[in-house]
């Protein structure tokens, strides 16, 4: 972001140590290494990114592409708020205005017009009131905000990391914790961040819109389908992101078996597969 862009936003020191300190100690985690706790992080990664962000804070919160019972919401937000990615008045705020104006130098959180790192993850440490206030931010999530659970969530939604690394511990020891707690925070927060970044720099448009995004092959991978930004971007409160047989959309897979078990209703498609 070139510097005259950020001179009234001051540098959120907490951010720093607290994201760095994330990041060293998975940095630890090749003296803890085993295949079992590998393994762990890729089952930990999956859930809390494609259950818990990708299809709980993305396509059911923000955009209530689908329905679920309250109950199941309840619980689907609660492994988005392990996800360590903020509490779901936080993020549905952010991404809402990310989707009311794209690519806006000012009113995007991330907006990719200030470069590549930005939109990746320094925009987490230039605290603007509009997305990091709590008092501003709730109002582009209202119906969020009404929710006293999710108000808890949104306050405490760190403290949920004690009980899944006690869990860890007891489960497997040290190797759990730092695979499954540091190794997975790290990897999801920047598999994650890749949508903000990478797909509104490379990638295809299948959609003409009027911003940046794009389809990212290699970057729907790694997010379980949210790569094919520029189909969303077309369409935001569709379900599948996906369009084409090769696009592969596994939290696409995930509403469609909530969906067949009667739990997922209201599933917004496409609109050449709406009727």
């Amino acid at each position: 972001m070139p510097p005259q862009s950020r001179t009234n936003l001051p540098f959120h020191w907490p951010s720093l140590l607290f994201f760095g300190t994330i990041h060293a100690l998975a940095l630890l985690a090749p003296w803890f290494f085993s295949w079992s706790a590998l393994g762990v992080m890729i089952l930990l990664h999956w859930l809390f990114g494609s259950i818990g962000i990708c299809l709980s804070y993305h396509r059911l919160l923000t955009h209530r592409s689908f329905q679920v019972p309250k109950w199941l919401e309840y619980i689907l937000t609660t492994i988005g708020a392990v996800a360590l990615q903020g509490g779901p008045i936080f993020w549905v705020a952010g991404h809402r205005q990310h989707h009311a104006h794209p690519d806006d130098a000012n009113k995007d959180p991330y907006s990719a017009r200030h470069g590549f790192w930005w939109s990746h993850m320094l925009w987490l440490f230039y605290h603007k009131p509009e997305f990091f206030d709590y008092e501003v931010y709730q109002k582009y999530a209202p119906d969020m905000a009404r929710d006293a659970y999710y108000r808890w969530l949104d306050r405490y939604f760190l403290l949920l990391q004690l009980p899944l690394g006690l869990l860890l511990y007891v489960v497997g020891g040290w190797q759990f914790v730092f695979w499954g707690v540091f190794v997975r925070a790290v990897v999801l927060w920047h598999s994650t961040w890749l949508i903000n970044s990478a797909t509104h720099l490379r990638g295809y448009q299948t959609y003409e819109v009027n911003d940046g995004s794009r389809n990212l092959w290699w970057a729907a991978i790694l997010t379980y389908g949210e790569g094919w930004h520029n189909n969303h971007h077309a369409h935001p409160n569709v379900a599948p992101a996906g369009r084409k047989w090769w696009e592969i959309d596994m939290t696409w897979w995930a509403i469609q078996l909530l969906q067949g078990v009667g739990l997922a209703k209201k599933v917004v498609l496409p609109p050449q597969k709406a009727a």
